[in-house]
């Protein structure tokens, strides 16, 4: 469907279409929306697995043909971003964990080309989708809550690993037990703590979504001016004004989907920094 389609069909049918997941298995035959535990949203892991094995592949060929005396400017840009998150894992990770600073670069790279997807022309990636018979694509794997909690979760699983590992089991009980007010106030502290661990998973996971997903509707709503201004004597004045919005709002929202990602990697650094820490 595209922004001059949507005119017939009402903008927030426009909207509903492009945030619709291709679905498979459990999913409502009318929303397509899950509709159970086991619903899959095959664009997301289709982008996903594109982006991570386009990462891989890079890197291969980058190492492969690595020059330490006359470096290309590729090699020279994939050294500086290897620098600048290994500064970022000296400065905050306390000790040494060779998995540390791999991870860092892994979410990093990731999670911005994730975000970078929504950089492209909300219309086209559906529009070829469509040729293809797939009436739903959604190109953006960060605007899918599914993706930000799965990633969350992961490093969650690995601060309790790395917790009970330095602390020991007894240790990481007692965090629970006397963190944050004492022995004196028990049952307090397990609710506070608790509520401070879970937060973690998902200030990371919301805090991603939140932003690409609010990104992606802006995206779509200047869209729409073009789709509005197609049918009318308007066409004039609206698509300059279009033009003239998605560019900047373009430019705004490249810095943020790079923000994005170096708060996520840096939030994993900090806790699983702190889950290295013996005391809390």
């Amino acid at each position: 469907m595209s922004a001059e389609q949507s005119s017939g069909g009402g903008t927030v049918e426009y909207i509903q279409h492009h945030l619709t997941n291709l679905c498979a298995g459990e999913c409502d035959p009318v929303t397509h929306a899950a509709n159970g535990f086991f619903a899959w949203h095959l664009d997301t892991i289709f982008v996903s697995l594109l982006l991570a094995l386009t990462i891989v592949f890079v890197g291969w060929r980058v190492g492969r043909n690595l020059n330490p005396n006359t470096p290309g400017r590729f090699q020279n840009l994939i050294e500086g971003i290897v620098e600048f998150v290994s500064g970022q894992v000296r400065d905050t990770f306390p000790g040494h964990n060779p998995l540390i600073a791999p991870l860092a670069l892994t979410i990093f790279l990731w999670v911005w080309l994730m975000n970078f997807m929504d950089m492209i022309p909300v219309d086209l990636l559906p529009l070829i989708a469509g040729w293809f018979g797939i009436h739903y694509f959604k190109a953006v794997p960060t605007t899918d809550l599914n993706t930000t909690l799965a990633m969350s979760l992961t490093v969650f699983l690995l601060i309790i690993f790395y917790s009970i590992k330095v602390k020991g089991p007894v240790g990481y009980l007692k965090m629970f037990l006397f963190h944050p007010f004492g022995k004196f106030l028990v049952p307090v502290n397990i609710v506070m703590t608790l509520i401070e661990e879970l937060a973690k998973p998902l200030s990371l996971a919301l805090r991603l979504f939140g932003n690409l997903f609010a990104g992606e509707l802006v995206f779509l709503l200047i869209a729409l001016i073009g789709g509005t201004a197609a049918i009318g004597v308007a066409m004039a004045l609206m698509l300059p004004l279009q033009a003239v919005l998605d560019l900047g709002w373009l430019i705004f929202h490249l810095l943020v989907i790079t923000l994005q990602a170096f708060i996520f990697m840096v939030l994993t650094i900090v806790y699983l920094g702190m889950a290295h820490t013996d005391d809390h």
